[in-house]
Order: C-alpha cells, then sequence, then structure tokens
C-alpha cells in the first residue's frame, strides 16, 4: 500500500495538488485495504489519513496501512475542513466523479481551498496490475471456469434462463466468490441476439443457442467470461457464425501484447468480422479492462488509441447479433505480456452442443 501511496503522490505532483481526496469505493480498497463502505482517504504530499465513523474504526485499524486513522467526530465536510486548515492545503484534488453536485456546493462554500477535479488519477495506477493481482484475478477466472462446466452438466431444456443464472450463481459462491460481478446474462435462443441478454422467465428450448456471460468477485478482484453453446442443432447459419466469431477473437489472442494500441486491437476483430459480411452486427468494442470493477482502463475500442502496458487485464470478447435469429459473443480475460499475453480463462470454446 506503502508503494501505491508513493505512486499516487507523484502524479499529484504532476498535476499541482497538494491534498487528494479519495472517496470512490473501489480506489478506497485499492489505496488501503479497506473494505467497510464508510470512509475516505486524505493523502497530501508527506502525510496520509483515513476517516471513517464509530461502526468502521476497528475495522479500518486492522485493514488500513501507511495511514493515520482518524475517527470522524462531527459531519464529514468538517472533518475534511479541519484537516484541510490544519495541513495547509492551497489545492484539493477530488474525485468529482464521486461527488454529487449538492456535495461540491457545500465543499465550494466552505472548503479555504482551490478545489480541483482530478478523478482518474487512482484508476491510472489500478490499471496495470501486480503479480499479486493477476493471481487473484485468475482465481476468479478459474472459479468462472469451473462454474461453466457445472452448468453445462446441469442445464436442460424447460429450465428458465434465471433458474441457470441462479444455480450457476450459488455455485461461484460456494467455490469461494464473494459475488457475481455483474446480473448474470443468459440468453437463450432468438434472445441471444441482445448483447446484454440479462438471464428471464423464458424456458430454455431444443436447438437453442445459448450465450451466458458471466463472472465473479474473488478477494476484492473480478473475472468476466463468455461462452455460447446450443441445446441440440441450433442451425447452420448460426453454427457458421459461432466459427466467424471464434476466428476473430482468437486473432486477438494471437495479437494483443504490450506496445498495442487499443483501437488497434479493436481492429483486428472488427475488420475480420467485416470482411465476413456480418461488421453492422458487431456494434460494441472488442474488449475491456477488468480489476477491482467490471469495466476499467483500458478500453480495447476504436476510440483508445492508447497503446497496451504490461500488466494490463483485459477482455477479448467479439460478437455477432442479428435480431431474429440469434448471436454469439465469445470472451476470455488476457493478461498483456512483453511479448504477447496469457489467457486467463480457461474454459472450451470449440462449439458445444448438448
Amino acid at each position: 500500500m506503502i508503494k501505491r501511496i508513493e505512486q499516487l503522490r507523484a502524479l499529484m505532483k504532476k498535476e499541482a495538488i497538494d491534498a487528494y481526496l479519495v472517496t470512490s469505493p473501489a480506489n478506497l480498497r485499492y489505496l488501503t485495504n479497506f473494505t467497510g463502505t464508510a470512509g475516505l482517504a486524505f493523502i497530501t504530499l508527506d502525510k496520509a489519513f483515513f476517516v471513517t465513523d464509530f461502526r468502521y474504526t476497528e475495522q479500518a485499524n486492522e485493514q488500513v496501512q501507511a495511514m493515520t486513522i482518524l475517527q470522524q467526530q462531527g459531519d464529514i465536510i468538517s472533518e475534511i475542513l479541519q484537516l484541510t486548515k490544519k495541513e495547509k492545503v492551497s489545492v484539493l484534488g477530488f474525485e468529482d466523479m464521486f461527488m454529487t453536485y449538492a456535495e461540491y456546493s457545500v465543499f465550494e462554500e466552505v472548503i479555504d481551498a482551490e478545489l480541483a477535479p482530478a478523478s482518474g488519477l487512482i484508476e491510472q495506477l489500478r490499471e496495470q496490475k501486480d503479480a499479486g493481482e493477476i493471481a487473484i484475478i485468475e482465481k476468479a477466472c478459474a472459479i468462472a471456469d469451473e462454474g461453466f462446466e457445472y452448468i453445462l452438466k446441469m442445464i436442460r431444456p424447460g429450465m428458465t434462463e434465471i433458474e441457470v443464472a441462479n444455480q450457476l450463481d450459488f455455485f461461484m459462491r460456494s467455490l469461494g466468490a464473494t459475488g457475481t460481478s455483474f446480473d448474470t446474462i443468459v440468453a437463450s435462443g432468438t434472445r441471444s441476439a441482445l448483447p446484454h441478454g440479462v438471464a428471464s422467465e423464458k424456458r430454455i428450448e431444443q436447438g437453442d443457442l445459448i450465450t451466458l456471460d458471466f463472472g465473479c468477485v474473488y478477494q476484492g478482484y473480478v473475472s468476466d467470461i463468455t461462452r455460447t453453446f446450443a441445446i441440440g442443432d441450433p442451425g447452420q447459419q448460426l453454427k457458421d457464425i459461432y466459427q466467424i466469431v471464434l476466428a476473430a477473437q482468437q486473432k486477438v489472442i494471437e495479437t494483443a501484447q504490450a506496445g498495442i494500441s487499443g483501437a488497434q486491437l479493436d481492429a483486428v476483430a472488427r475488420d475480420f468480422i467485416a470482411e465476413s459480411g456480418y461488421g453492422e452486427a458487431f456494434g460494441h468494442s472488442t474488449g475491456h479492462g477488468i480489476g477491482m470493477e467490471i469495466h476499467e482502463g483500458p478500453n480495447i475500442s476504436r476510440s483508445n488509441e492508447r497503446l497496451l502496458d504490461v500488466g494490463n487485464v483485459i477482455t477479448d470478447e467479439p460478437g455477432i447479433y442479428l435480431a431474429g435469429l440469434g448471436g454469439v459473443r465469445i470472451e476470455d480475460d488476457l493478461v498483456i505480456l512483453a511479448d504477447g499475453n496469457r489467457v486467463l480463462t480457461q474454459s472450451p470454446k470449440e462449439l458445444i452442443i448438448l
């Protein structure tokens, strides 16, 4: 945690910020290891404070390292005001994406320092995972892989999509997951053409193609995997589309490495799908970063010219979606290396027909 605080201070100096107020739950956990729901960090160039209330003081003392723990005595604004005065802060950076207009209005009125919107500083640090973080994400991926194997054994016609999702979610929790990365997507039949077709009351039928997009939270980090499979023969067109998506997804794996931009990597999948005649049926980005949150940088999209770096963990998830027929998406999680990548999700990707 000390290293992360020092890295943040280096960014603060670049932004000419005397102190930085951290309120994002994910950023707080990244910087402090605190897992409670009430707290903030106040970081200066030479000191670090963690403020929480009576309910979480003991927990903070156990979890938070390299910071002075302060128990909130009055309202939180007063605590920040006191720290700002005590530390003689002239420019206070804050996470504007995690502050309401009402909160900002109060801050502006009472804080005797220049307020500098500065969201994104810690997010920059979070993009590059260390070995410990990658190991945790890999475990989250392993739990998801076991979940997919379990679902293939128990799914059958007549079950609702919600029943499938519930059984999968419970199974992953039984393996140590503390939650799901997002609402599990189970989209069967023509609903598989919905990129984010969250599980519904629809019953699974013979001949359905099923898109299963899911993941779990393990020790604060997430996994994100998609597999598409069939209950009975889904028809030739969908089988052909499956092979196109699989080839596009594999091309991304063959290309991804440090030094390639998100836009370049996106084009690898997008151009192949377009050349195969389905360009208009692939409307979302090829991938995104994952870590403590399900969507974080770097984005694998047409608009992201930033270069990938060693330690980025990204998804690779091209898809084709045809309304009234169905859709296919295949997704893996990759950790970026200097000369390539390593695939963290290991579930089989050949078309499985049960």
